[in-house]
């Protein structure tokens, strides 16, 4: 059988198969419905104003390098006047976040952008790996979810950056609103959804690639041959996401429309007036600053519990009550530095590495 030619631009020979819609195109027309979807999810939701400042969370793996290079791409191509910059997270993962962070190292010379790195060792005093030695691997992903959040918006501070934009795809999404269903917390569906959030005190965040399939954002860097690190992390098989994601391959096999179709019924649920009025009001951390629901953040909270050799309590509720009948916190233990937005001149808080 001949091969067929592109469904879009009936000239060249179809190299793939889209399985977000099942066409079969041409690599290059691949290309350019990709980078035009994304820019259509970036100009609908109207996430950038000319002149920001915006950190893009790269881990070195395919979904970070392939926002770090659409953006630049997107930003030169449609003059959005935005200056881009990279933030890494280095958790202390050995074998795993030090290897990933050298593709980071080498995506800031590829794409010509300043970088700045923030560590768990420099922000909390513990890195993930001295962490799991003390908890085990049943709850290590609670920890690494709530630090790495605070450590982002910390570090886009220090770069005195307008917004963040990670690399959370469409798959991410759906797999977040099954474990919301799983777990009852149909209070947190229309967040988990939104494309873009920011609290009082926090840093405007936004998913450029809501609606991207994973799948594709794959073949994007194979096609484009960018260099991104491809290793799962260590810690990560036995997280509760797993089942999600399991779960969602499954639907995804039998119904490719099904990611897309689980984004729109958590974007469609509404939460009745009662179920709001239980949620607790955003307040900021009595001990760093930072935006929190209760007087402590969670970030300090589980590091509170892992200076004081009770790691676990600070995991849920009832755990706490057990980490606070055990007294007050002693005067000279570890704590977060206070949260700042940016320094009083309105300049960037730190240095950042600039390309050679």
């Amino acid at each position: 059988m001949a091969p067929r030619s592109c469904a879009l631009c009936q000239k060249a020979k179809a190299m793939l198969k889209r399985p977000k819609t099942g066409q079969q195109i041409c690599r290059d027309c691949f290309f350019y419905v990709f980078e035009t979807e994304v820019h259509n999810t970036i100009t609908e939701a109207q996430l950038f104003n000319p002149g920001d400042r915006v950190a893009i969370g790269a881990s070195g793996g395919k979904d970070s390098t392939v926002l770090a290079y659409v953006m630049k791409t997107l930003n030169e191509r449609y003059q959005y006047g935005l200056e881009l910059f990279l933030l890494s997270i280095d958790e202390g993962i050995t074998g795993y976040r030090d290897d990933s962070l050298e593709t980071v190292k080498r995506n800031q010379e590829q794409y010509n952008m300043p970088l700045k790195i923030l560590s768990y060792d420099e922000l909390y005093g513990w890195t993930m790996d001295a962490i799991v030695s003390q908890v085990g691997r049943k709850n290590n992903c609670t920890f690494c979810g709530v630090f790495r959040r605070q450590a982002l918006d910390r570090g886009a501070a220090m770069l005195n950056v307008d917004h963040i934009v990670t690399g959370h795809n469409a798959d991410d999404i759906a797999e977040t609103v099954l474990m919301n269903i799983m777990r009852g917390d149909i209070a947190r569906l229309g967040r988990c959804t939104s494309i873009c959030t920011q609290g009082e005190d926090t840093i405007r965040r936004s998913k450029p690639f809501k609606y991207a399939y994973e799948k594709e954002i794959v073949m994007y860097a194979y096609f484009k041959k960018l260099d991104y690190f491809s290793t799962e992390c260590i810690y990560s098989p036995d997280a509760y996401r797993g089942h999600a994601r399991a779960f969602l391959k499954d639907l995804e096999a039998a119904r490719p429309s099904a990611i897309i179709d689980i984004i729109h019924s958590g974007e469609a649920f509404e939460i009745k007036e009662e179920v709001k009025a239980t949620q607790k009001v955003q307040q900021t951390c009595q001990r760093c600053g930072y935006m929190s629901s209760n007087p402590l953040c969670k970030a300090c909270t589980l590091l509170e519990g892992l200076e004081r050799g009770m790691a676990n309590s600070g995991i849920t509720d009832r755990a706490r009550k057990k980490l606070d009948a055990g007294g007050p916190a002693p005067d000279n233990i570890r704590t977060i530095p206070f949260f700042s937005r940016m320094n009083s001149g309105g300049n960037p808080a730190i240095a950042v590495e600039q390309p050679s």
